[in-house]
């Protein structure tokens, strides 16, 4: 109607196949078909111009997770729509700051995307979502952790809390959870920022060739750094050593699994290098 349409002239479209219902007052032209980001326009258009794509429609949409089933839009307190194939949220602070455009579609924020995606996911695809985040240089770890803290109230921020886990530890910090998951699992007291094949490892059993790098989530994630790693791990594969890492997430969060992992690793290299008998 803006435009200049009037409602006759919509009626006439609709009847001759040139409009295509979508939700009410949105339409597709020319054909019903429209792609995954034309269903999402149309879903945030039709819940009215403060809505934004949100939760994991928003997270695929920035490239985080593959796509889900349905649609996820989030709308201002006190808008209420109701609207087949789209899950409806409410929010007090939607505000301008929140907003943002991702091939046109209105959409929230990467940190508020993540926010709402760990209330509507499970941890390791919510751990997934942030790694991508920080690879995709939309927020990194330390921003995102330094931005939850002044965040009010919202389903997600505990999960999100709890995954990236307050301040983040220290080498110190770290190295005394680790030690404490090697010692109960029976290993012996390592070598700590021992110099390996011409590189400071983090933990070094020699007498099994075993070497262990903690991962923390300040370190690790620049390309450059990457590429370093995996020279190192290479480095220490042709020297005939074994390399374990364990991310800081896997540490704080997964104690179980990383001593779990340590004991059978330590029991394979302890009986190969035992030989026969």
């Amino acid at each position: 109607m803006e435009l200049g349409f009037s409602p006759g002239e919509i009626r006439n479209g609709l009847g001759t196949a040139r409009l295509h219902p979508l939700w009410r007052g949105v339409y597709a032209v020319g054909r019903p078909e429209v792609s995954r980001e034309g269903r999402w326009m149309a879903a945030v258009l039709s819940c009215g111009p403060d809505a934004l794509l949100s939760h994991a429609s928003a997270a695929s949409l920035w490239g985080l997770v593959p796509a889900a089933r349905g649609i996820d839009v989030v709308v201002p307190e006190g808008v209420f729509r109701r609207r087949s194939g789209i899950r409806l949220h409410r929010r007090s602070d939607l505000g301008s700051g929140h907003r943002r455009r991702v091939a046109g579609i209105p959409v929230t924020d990467p940190i508020s995307t993540l926010i709402d995606f760990s209330a509507c996911a499970p941890e390791w695809k919510v751990e997934r979502a942030i790694n991508a985040a920080d690879r995709l240089e939309l927020v990194d770890p330390e921003t995102l952790r330094t931005a939850i803290e002044s965040v009010a109230r919202r389903p997600g921020l505990p999960r999100l809390r709890r995954l990236l886990g307050g301040q983040a530890l220290t080498d110190t910090g770290l190295e005394r959870r680790f030690l404490a998951l090697a010692r109960s699992a029976g290993l012996p007291e390592p070598e700590t920022q021992a110099w390996v094949n011409g590189y400071r490892v983090d933990f070094f059993w020699p007498h099994i060739a075993l070497v262990v790098e903690a991962d923390g989530w300040c370190y690790h994630r620049t390309p450059a750094q990457q590429t370093t790693d995996r020279r190192r791990d290479q480095a220490h594969t042709v020297a005939g050593l074994t390399t374990l890492r364990f991310s800081e997430a896997q540490i704080r969060h997964r104690p179980d699994e990383v001593r779990r992992t340590l004991a059978a690793v330590a029991k394979r290299l302890a009986s190969r290098r035992a030989g026969p008998g």
